[in-house]
């Protein structure tokens, strides 16, 4: 296994460098996506470069969501010839002492999507949680697999070829905040394994956040509703899955 870490960036600039420093100690490479940050975030992020031979900066001219942060930094990946990519937010939020964790199972399946969920402490607000819940039950509706257990953790190790094939077959993956309940999702249509590994969440106080609760909220919905269109033409073989999954 080949892995490197991602670190999609839109206005965190100002914590990119603690994250950073914090996955040093696995000594992998870390692919940095600035996703049309303005001046001073995109100069704090050049710094971060400049003083960690570790990072590899991708830059977007303009901001064009997680999801499209994440399949630039996949396909800069792949160009690499990295097999894994290791997603972690910069926000800072992720404990990263469970990455040990999730490379040793990625290791061991290395065909496996590796999906954080999160465990929260008393910071984590109350409609997050809530909405959260809302999103969990639709994933596991249009993706016929109730083992999900969350479906917008931003903790994830990717298999790079599946991923890619998707790209490669033009899927039209979410770029914003419909992305990581879309690619998990099509993942699994796709046949890929899953494993999901506990990581610690706490929301910071004075933290940025790129969340906007009614528009992204609704971004979210009208996904789950492109996905359910997917579901109904996949049906027979999601129903076949899901019942070979029960019989084991």
């Amino acid at each position: 296994m080949n892995c490197a870490f991602v670190i999609p960036v839109y206005r965190h600039g100002s914590t990119l460098e603690d994250v950073v420093k914090s996955l040093l100690p696995y000594k992998l490479p870390i692919i940095v996506v600035d996703d049309g940050n303005e001046a001073e975030e995109a100069a704090l992020m050049a710094q971060v470069a400049e003083r960690h031979s570790e990072v590899i900066i991708v830059k977007h001219a303009k901001n064009g969501g997680k999801g499209a942060a994440m399949t630039s930094a996949v396909r800069k990946a792949q160009e690499l010839g990295f097999t894994h990519v290791f997603q972690i937010d910069a926000d800072g939020q992720h404990d990263v002492s469970c990455c040990g964790f999730f490379l040793d199972a990625a290791q061991k399946n290395q065909e496996t999507l590796i999906c954080g969920y999160p465990l929260y402490d008393s910071s984590a607000p109350v409609l997050r949680l809530n909405g959260r819940k809302f999103s969990n039950a639709w994933a596991r509706f249009v993706s016929w697999n109730y083992r999900i257990v969350d479906s917008l953790c931003g903790c994830r190790i990717y298999p790079v070829k599946p991923y890619s094939e998707l790209l490669r077959h033009h899927a039209v993956i979410d770029s914003r905040m419909g992305y990581d309940a879309d690619i998990l999702v099509r993942l699994l249509w796709k046949g890929v394994k899953l494993i999901s590994l506990p990581v610690k969440v706490t929301y910071a106080k004075d933290g940025v956040s790129n969340f906007r609760m009614v528009r992204d909220n609704v971004h979210i919905s009208v996904t789950y509703a492109r996905l359910c269109v997917g579901m109904i033409l996949r049906l027979p073989i999601l129903v076949f899955r899901f019942i070979a999954r029960g019989c084991k």
